[in-house]
């Protein structure tokens, strides 16, 4: 792409991690991983059930969004409208059925809509994945970097051991 074409200086830098927010859901700050390989984003649910049809005929699945595997344990109840469903390839090669949903994604000074597949992803480090189709929003991945565009998580402060030896 031309260094003057209008995407192109329209372009974010961001880390291959970063902070991102779900306004639309009341998440405002949960870690992802930003995936240049993988081509759908997708968050981390639990307990994902489909609804009864609205009045107007469409879809709607209810899920909890986690937000914290470790201790303590945090999810956000969320329902949203089903926008599909799609077969994905994981990353141990499987073929895989899952939901879409959509939401508005906030990265630092960048908000856009975007679409998530509902996937346990227990085992992986990130709730969040970001892929290719939301990354192509102007998001430029500079892999050697994290924290561009939103402030790194804060540590938690360890307390002193009070019987400790202070000598």
């Amino acid at each position: 792409m031309p260094p003057d074409s209008p995407t192109h200086a329209a372009a974010h830098t961001a880390g291959w991690h970063e902070i991102v927010a779900f306004p639309d859901w009341g998440v405002k700050a949960v870690r992802a991983k930003l995936d240049t390989g993988a081509k759908t984003s997708a968050v981390h649910a639990e307990n994902i059930t489909e609804l009864p049809p609205s009045n107007d005929g469409t879809q709607r699945v209810r899920f909890d969004l986690v937000l914290r595997n470790k201790p303590p344990h945090r999810v956000r109840t969320i329902e949203a409208d089903l926008v599909r469903t799609t077969a994905v390839k994981s990353s141990n090669g499987q073929l895989d059925t899952r939901y879409v949903v959509a939401t508005t994604l906030v990265m630092g000074p960048v908000a856009f809509p975007a679409e998530f597949t509902l996937v346990s992803r227990s085992d992986m480090r990130f709730r969040v994945l970001l892929g290719r189709r939301a990354l192509a929003e102007g998001i430029l991945v500079d892999s050697s970097r994290e924290y561009l565009l939103t402030d790194p998580p804060r540590k938690r402060k360890t307390t002193a051991n009070p019987t400790a030896d202070r000598s």
